[in-house]
């Protein structure tokens, strides 16, 4: 069972009007023609890559980018990066706020997400989780080994992975603790003297007047309802995806100190208003 984290304080009541809801069906449906067009791209070319290069996907994700941006423009959420993706083999680490995150790192860089199992099952997003090549994991102690052959395989294939260490996602106005445990992966003999970590902080700022945890996606918090509310903003805030400086997996002595450098740089770059 996964662990979700909540909070003492509930999410404020939305309620939505009429212009509210004319947001929500102009900004959902521009969403939904550009995932289908960006879906009819990436069917065909994602058999044809397949065959050509195998393991390695060096054409669809940009197609993914492209979507993901595109997005969220539809949205209207402003969207800065600071920094720069590195190159060459590697995982990313990023704290985790929101279903939101998927569109913005996603548009920030070419990665692939590693999600809870549940999520493959999740009717529409499962489909588009598992076509644009996300790695799910089980988080039960039995599935870890075959997990991290799993991994160590995506990894050398170039993949560069987008782990979320926290475990849940939160309100979006704080960084909990970095879990080691997906991290001794990346310990692996033929990984740890090539591959590098990065740390992201993602940091959202909601519209001024708003809730400062309006894109925060946490607790018991319904999908559908969150989506709404989001898409119906009359004004749109920001979010801020700043990339630090890659760790090299073999300065680390153990999966806790490279968690524990990873957290301390994604801390260093979170900031909320």
């Amino acid at each position: 069972m996964s662990i979700t984290w909540d909070s003492n304080e509930p999410p404020q009541d939305v309620k939505i009007g009429l212009l509210g809801w004319i947001r929500v069906l102009l900004r959902g449906l521009a969403i939904i023609l550009t995932i289908t067009f960006g879906l009819v791209l990436l069917l065909p070319l994602r058999l044809i890559e397949a065959r050509v290069h195998g393991m390695a996907r060096p054409w669809s994700p940009h197609i993914t980018r492209v979507v993901c941006r595109v997005s969220l423009i539809c949205m209207g959420l402003r969207f800065v990066r600071r920094g720069a993706p590195m190159q060459g083999q590697g995982a990313v680490v990023a704290n985790h706020s929101s279903w939101l995150d998927i569109f913005v790192l996603n548009a920030s860089d070419q990665v692939f997400f590693v999600s809870k199992a549940e999520v493959a099952g999740w009717p529409g997003i499962g489909f588009l989780a598992r076509i644009t090549g996300t790695v799910f994991i089980a988080r039960e102690r039995r599935e870890a080994k075959a997990q991290t052959q799993v991994f160590e395989t995506r990894l050398l294939a170039g993949h560069r992975l987008l782990f979320f260490p926290e475990g849940t996602s939160t309100d979006g106005q704080r960084v909990l603790p970095f879990k080691s445990t997906l991290f001794q992966a990346f310990l692996a003999p033929q990984l740890r003297d090539v591959l590098s970590v990065q740390p992201v902080s993602v940091s959202y700022h909601a519209p001024k007047g708003t809730d400062p945890r309006t894109y925060g996606w946490w607790g018991g918090m319904d999908f559908g309802p969150h989506m709404i509310a989001t898409l119906a903003l009359a004004r749109q805030g920001r979010v801020v995806v700043t990339y630090h400086a890659p760790l090299k997996v073999a300065d680390m002595t153990d999966r806790k100190a490279l968690a524990a450098a990873s957290e301390s740089a994604v801390r260093s770059g979170h900031t909320v208003m």
